[in-house]
C-alpha cells in the first residue's frame, strides 16, 4: 500500500533557482520533496556558471527543475521574464531535466520575512536573501505537484 506522499510525489530531487543579473539563488529538496534547502548563490555573471550548474545537476541528481518566473503583481510579465526564458534555454543546453516555472512574485518578500524571524541580520540576509526565495519557489513548485 503506498503512503499519501509517494500517491502524489515521484521521489527524487528537485533542484530551484531564483535568476537575477547579479545572482542565483539555488535550492534543493530531499528525495521525498518534502524538506527545501538553500543552497549558496551562484554569481550570475561568472564565466563558468553553467559548468557550477552542471556539477550541481551532478552532485544532487535533480529529476526536475524548478524557474522562478518574475511576474508584476498585476499578473503581467516583468521585463526579467525574457531573462529567465534566456537562462532556462542555457539549462537547457546543458541538461534534458525538465524546467517547470513557477510564479516568484513575493518570494523574496517571503524570504525577508523568514530571515528576519530567524534573527538574521540584515548582513547576513543579503548574503542569504536569493537563494531563501529559490527556497520559496520549490517550495510553491512542491504543492503545486502534490495538488
Amino acid at each position: 500500500r503506498r503512503s499519501y506522499l509517494e500517491s502524489k510525489l515521484t521521489r527524487g530531487r528537485r533542484i530551484a533557482f531564483d535568476y537575477g543579473d547579479a545572482r542565483i539563488g539555488v535550492a534543493i529538496c530531499d528525495p521525498d520533496g518534502i524538506l527545501a534547502t538553500p543552497l549558496p548563490f551562484l554569481d550570475s555573471k561568472h564565466p563558468k556558471v553553467m559548468q557550477h550548474i552542471a556539477d550541481l545537476f551532478a552532485e544532487y541528481e535533480p529529476i526536475a527543475i524548478y524557474l522562478g518566473l518574475p511576474k508584476h503583481l498585476s499578473g503581467s510579465d516583468g521585463e526579467a521574464v525574457a531573462k529567465v526564458e534566456s537562462f532556462a534555454s542555457r539549462l537547457a543546453e546543458i541538461s534534458s531535466i525538465p524546467v517547470r516555472y513557477v510564479d516568484e512574485r513575493l518570494s523574496t518578500v517571503d524570504a525577508q520575512r523568514r530571515l528576519r524571524e530567524a534573527g538574521k541580520s540584515a548582513k547576513d540576509s543579503k548574503l542569504l536573501i536569493d537563494s531563501m526565495a529559490a527556497v520559496a519557489i520549490l517550495e510553491g513548485g512542491l504543492a503545486r505537484e502534490n495538488k
